[in-house]
């Protein structure tokens, strides 16, 4: 995932490296007579500019493509998942240096974001979003979710076939979870057994996030709590599937347009 954050410093100093060569050339004032070749640099940069222009504009102010490298978000996001994320649904803000330009909308309790992770930002993480500033969240030994003191709803939708820490396949609880004033519900998973419990209370301009595979999933019940410039954007589609992993399952089609709620 730290593949991200350099691709953005190489596309960002690639833009302005051309530019730069551009405007150089534009200020020099030499004009390429007819049959003259133009010097390479500026031809290079004349191809690439308003190409790199495009993606930056495109990746840092509209929408970008993730991967899901990890099972955390089963059954959402599967291993293997590219989702598409809108980077404007939480402000319009400034590649590399992630500086506000301006708002556009508040995260919502239930949100799929994509953030940096809190303990190493160069790192994206894709979870839900449970706790909104203000809230008191708990997590109980029997795995069930209470906010503000209110129990959250569960519906009980089944088993889910999936591979447990050493790798067998398993049957597991799939729950439907509905949030405190939220549109409708979610899918997630529950391993046999007991949780450790908590309680947590969110501080002003953080928030609580937690992954749909509730025992295996790294999130603010270990690490506690995400900053808001910490917000990378609202994950809206799943537009490809491709896990080439050992055990993978590869293609599959199926996935293709699939929304995230």
């Amino acid at each position: 995932m730290n593949v991200h954050l350099n691709l953005e410093v190489i596309l960002v100093s690639l833009t302005l490296l051309s530019g730069l060569i551009l405007l150089f050339y534009f200020l020099k004032g030499n004009r390429v007579d007819d049959g003259e070749r133009e010097p390479l640099l500026l031809d290079y940069s004349k191809s690439f500019f308003p190409i790199l222009l495009i993606v930056i504009f495109m990746r840092s102010f509209v929408a970008e493509p993730f991967r899901i490298p990890s099972g955390s978000m089963i059954p959402t996001l599967e291993i293997g998942d590219f989702v598409l994320v809108k980077k404007y649904a939480y402000g319009v803000k400034l590649p590399i240096v992630h500086y506000k330009l301006f708002d556009v909308d508040t995260p919502s309790r239930g949100d799929v974001v994509v953030f940096r992770y809190p303990p190493d930002p160069k790192i994206n993480y894709i979870k839900r979003l449970v706790g909104l500033p203000g809230d008191v969240v708990e997590w109980t030994t029997d795995k069930k979710l209470i906010i503000n003191g209110k129990k959250v709803i569960y519906k009980n939708m089944g088993k889910y076939q999936t591979a447990n820490r050493s790798g067998q396949t398993i049957a597991v609880d799939k729950l439907a979870e509905t949030l405190p004033n939220t549109n409708g519900d979610h899918e997630l998973i529950i391993f046999p057994g007991l949780s450790r419990a908590g309680k947590w209370t969110v501080p002003e301009g953080n928030y609580f996030m937690m992954g749909d595979n509730r025992d295996n999933s790294s999130d603010s019940r270990f690490w506690n709590f995400v900053p808001e410039k910490n917000l990378v954007g609202k994950a809206s589609l799943i537009w490809m599937h491709w896990d080439w992993s050992d055990g993978g399952d590869g293609f599959k089609p199926s996935r293709i347009g699939t929304s995230i709620k």
